[in-house]
């Protein structure tokens, strides 16, 4: 084989100093056919073989097509590589040639026997305000001090490239219904189609093809804000290959560092402002920006409902002899004045809110998981002022005295001291009793003073927490600019009877 500086140099001497192709061959060491064929053809590199021999893999060649032929009916996940075939031909049939020689003919086996067709794309250019995709991620954040996983709610037009992302503490269909109330809110309306996975809060079976028996409650949503479903085919998830990016890209950038926030809603804040920010470039084959887009497809959505889909729960439950009722297999305080009576129960995303006669009488921060307790402790003060010894043990007084300020501990001591365990912790109770009433602010800034002024009885605390009201009350001045009448004259009051 010629190198190129030979091949010049053998071009140069017979074209340009005219020697001959003997004298040639003489002083390069080549053959005169070699030498000819330099001066007949262009320069050429080597030639690729019409067939690659395979001296040592040779005779493990119908092994593999049989492995390769055999993965067509297996799934897609857990079907042979290149690396899996070398180690099964070393282990199984003592080959022992070469792991790159392996990988260069099971490449062009796929080939050749049509395992490798979805490699191709077919470039899309959908219109404005007609898709969407949805799709769930996961991420990780400090909520309140806390490590916690969370669940990210992304959706994303399809002909935009504007997206929203919303987290939320689970999957389920309340948190679903959630995060697309928020989505429609973000677009400024409903698209005509979204696109999904075969997720079990949408779809209750997958029937053969593209048929699917979806879950009542979510064609009741469907139908309410009158959008169609599409759902990709079992295992495709690259057919909403836009969001399931969006999730990656959510994760390494608004989640990188882990956010820290004082809890969901802030970080929820956070995501949406992010969002709305995001879109100043443009995507690869569109000639307007993302925020450009967005605007336009604004107009081409359906218009919202003028009342928001309700998506609340309820449940009937009866509070246990603890005061609590359970939903969701977690438990949440109610007064212990309805212990034993039947309550009706309201759950959303974030809230549980517990209803007797028309009244609302507690409301909590819902938690998910199992066997988990809300404990609201002014629910239990009234029964623990008549069981004092149980306060020191009670869990709602423990929950709570890991987060109350150092006042209220130095003057539990010091009624303790002064009136004696029992006693100073039953009045003690009448203090906490004061949280009901009155604002937290105030009652802690009561309890400072009364602590600094060493008092030791509940009704010197409730004194100084009315005596701080009333200092705080506005003096009453008269306005200056009101229009006042003039004094009478009574005078005129001494003419009556005739008298001058």
């Amino acid at each position: 084989m010629l190198r190129l500086d030979q091949y010049e140099y053998i071009r140069i001497a017979h074209r340009v100093y005219g020697k001959k192709i003997k004298a040639i061959a003489r002083d390069t060491g080549h053959s005169k056919n070699t030498v000819k064929r330099a001066l007949r053809e262009q320069y050429r590199c080597y030639r690729v073989r019409k067939e690659q021999p395979y001296p040592v893999l040779g005779p493990y060649l119908s092994i593999i097509d049989r492995w390769l032929e055999s993965d067509k009916g297996q799934p897609r996940k857990q079907r042979h590589t290149a690396v899996r075939i070398y180690h099964r031909l070393c282990d199984e049939h003592g080959y022992k040639g070469g792991e790159t020689t392996v990988r260069r003919y099971v490449r062009q086996a796929r080939w050749r026997l049509g395992l490798d067709t979805d490699r191709v794309f077919i470039p899309l250019d959908p219109e404005l305000g007609g898709e969407a995709e949805v799709d769930w991620g996961t991420c990780h954040a400090i909520l309140a001090d806390e490590a916690v996983k969370l669940k990210m709610f992304c959706m994303r037009s399809k002909a935009s490239g504007k997206h929203l992302v919303q987290c939320f503490p689970c999957e389920r269909q309340q948190a679903f219904f959630e995060g697309h109330m928020r989505g429609f809110s973000f677009f400024g309306g409903v698209f005509p189609v979204l696109v999904y996975d075969n997720l079990t809060t949408a779809v209750e079976k997958v029937l053969r093809g593209k048929d699917r028996r979806l879950q009542k409650s979510f064609s009741r949503f469907q139908a309410y804000y009158n959008f169609s479903a599409r759902f990709c085919n079992r295992g495709q998830g690259h057919e909403k290959g836009g969001v399931e990016g969006l999730v990656g890209y959510a994760r390494r950038n608004y989640m990188v560092p882990v956010p820290e926030a004082d809890g969901l809603e802030e970080l929820n804040r956070r995501l949406w402002e992010q969002c709305m920010a995001h879109g100043g470039h443009r995507i690869a084959g569109r000639d307007r920006t993302v925020h450009e887009l967005y605007e336009e497809e604004k107009v081409h959505l359906l218009v919202l409902p003028e009342v928001p889909f309700s998506n609340i729960e309820t449940c009937s439950a009866k509070v246990d002899k603890y005061s609590t009722v359970i939903v969701d297999k977690n438990r949440y305080s109610v007064p212990t004045r309805y212990g034993g009576l039947r309550v009706e129960v309201l759950t959303s995303v974030g809230w549980v809110e517990v209803f007797k006669g028309g009244g609302r009488i507690a409301r909590h921060r819902r938690v998910y998981g199992n066997n988990k307790w809300q404990l609201d402790p002014l629910h239990y003060l009234e029964l623990l002022s008549r069981r004092p010894q149980a306060f020191g043990a009670a869990r709602p007084i423990r929950q709570w005295r890991k987060i109350w300020p150092e006042c209220l501990e130095r003057l539990l001591e010091r009624f303790c001291d002064k009136q004696g365990t029992n006693r100073g912790t039953k009045d003690f109770i009448q203090v906490l009793l004061f949280f009901k009433d009155h604002e937290a602010g105030a009652v802690i800034a009561a309890v400072e003073k009364a602590v600094s002024a060493q008092v030791s009885t509940s009704a010197a605390v409730a004194h100084l927490l009315r005596h701080g009201r009333a200092s705080e009350t506005p003096s009453m001045e008269p306005l200056k600019r009101w229009l006042r009448l003039s004094p009478p004259d009574v005078s005129v009051y001494s003419r009556i009877g005739g008298q001058p």
